[in-house]
């Protein structure tokens, strides 16, 4: 059987680690990339088990990379990347155990249910949520130079478990706000990078367009009053995130 092991990156997540861990006891061993947490999470994990390196955050996709790093000096073959926030179902792990065998495959999309203040969402983006998370050590890195939304470049083929992880996304509306107005200065620095402009006419038209993808295309509605609501959120922060990238286009100008 393949050598597994499990990854979580933290900082500052004791309240929500130990039950993190738990779902994990079928994998050959955990590891956290741990950016210098002062709570009690280090303590936490090593009592359960689990090894932990730590680093200055630099980035997700640095941090994703110092693991994978990590996990082939332990001698892994595989290594899934689980948040805090989420958990692993019995199914899912005994999906995964299943699929390891494959060897055509390197890298494994993980449908994901996310929990949003005790709703689980049931469209608008928030599912099926596939996360590229279960990878051949070796056949996959990240690029260091993107910042937010990390994606997996695999050296071989992909494919979909059918089981799911559970995200507990926010507790709170105000969580959510709070994240995603984070988010924006994130995004507005990537389009930037990309050479895209904020013009008169995108502070209308991209609201819009998000709002008109996630509540009709990606099925927003399914989700009631709380998928219109969201999907209204999303559209207001990305009229944020056009605002933010003209005052950074102004600073460069």
């Amino acid at each position: 059987m393949s050598k597994i092991i499990a990854a979580i990156l933290t900082k500052n997540g004791a309240h929500e680690i130990g039950d993190c861990i738990k779902s994990l006891q079928w994998v050959d061993e955990v590891i956290l990339e741990d950016t210098f947490s002062s709570d009690g999470t280090v303590e936490i994990a090593e009592s359960m088990g689990a090894k932990v390196f730590q680093n200055e955050f630099i980035n997700f996709s640095v941090a994703r990379n110092n693991a994978l790093a990590n996990a082939q000096q332990l001698g892994a073959e595989w290594l899934l990347f689980v948040d805090g926030d989420e958990r692993v179902t019995p199914e899912l792990a005994a999906e995964i155990r299943q699929v390891l065998s494959a060897n055509a495959i390197v890298g494994w999309w993980i449908p994901r249910y996310n929990v949003m203040w005790g709703h689980t969402m049931r469209g608008g983006g928030w599912y099926p949520d596939h996360q590229l998370r279960l990878l051949k050590i070796g056949q996959a890195h990240y690029d260091p130079q993107r910042q937010v939304h990390e994606l997996a470049m695999l050296e071989g083929a992909s494919d979909y478990l059918k089981e799911h992880l559970i995200h507990y996304n926010y507790n709170s509306l105000a969580q959510f706000k709070l994240k995603q107005n984070r988010y924006t200065d994130f995004e507005a620095k990537i389009l930037q990078k990309k050479g895209i402009r904020a013009n008169p006419w995108t502070y209308l038209t991209m609201p819009l367009r998000e709002f008109r993808w996630r509540y009709f295309s990606l099925g927003g509605y399914k989700d009631g009053w709380m998928g219109l609501q969201l999907c209204g959120l999303m559209s207001w922060y990305k009229f944020l995130t056009y605002i933010r990238l003209r005052k950074l286009q102004q600073v460069s100008e």
